[in-house]
């Protein structure tokens, strides 16, 4: 039986796991100046929960077997760490996990993740996600995310394309006439 659930505080284990067996796939592809042992650790967990990451997992028959992550930033939900065990990849799990959370979702969503991972942009790509330009990803990735120069040059985001419409027209006093 297959469960999304939101991760407890105890899963911290758990949700590491899941991370850095599947950033395994990073090594050799992304710049070897961004990777590093382990690709998550225990204390930038504890950073991203902080900084407002809730995360929510697929369980399958009772094992955690991929989570993915979602944070508020200003006007945006961000998803964040999105990350399937390699065991379980290409079995459902991770469009499970991120067609619940953009049901739920009632704002601008954006996904930001390595320029070389074409197999990740494919992935937000078949769930409706767009890449953005060049000059809005830098910006977008100033404005919502902490992360260093490096990073912005090797990273692309994604925004889903119902967020992508333009807002309808305001309907309060202050419309033109």
């Amino acid at each position: 039986m297959t469960e999304i659930r939101r991760c407890g505080d105890d899963e911290r284990e758990a949700i590491l796991g899941i991370v850095n067996a599947a950033a395994e796939a990073y090594r050799g592809v992304i710049p070897a100046d961004r990777w590093h042992e382990p690709y998550m650790s225990a204390s930038e967990l504890g950073g991203e929960i902080a900084a407002g990451v809730e995360f929510w997992g697929c369980e399958v028959d009772g094992a955690l077997v991929g989570i993915m992550g979602i944070q508020s930033v200003g006007d945006v939900d961000l998803i964040r760490h999105a990350y399937v065990s390699p065991g379980c990849q290409r079995r459902g799990v991770g469009s499970t996990l991120l067609d619940h959370l953009t049901r739920s979702a009632e704002r601008r969503m954006l996904v930001g993740t390595w320029a070389a991972a074409e197999w990740a942009i494919r992935f937000y790509r078949r769930h409706g996600f767009e890449p953005v330009s060049r000059e809005q990803t830098a910006e977008l990735l100033k404005t919502y995310w902490t992360i260093p120069d490096r990073q912005i040059e090797t990273s692309v985001v994604l925004a889903n394309s119902a967020s992508l419409r333009p807002a309808p027209p305001s309907r309060g006093n202050s419309a033109p006439r």
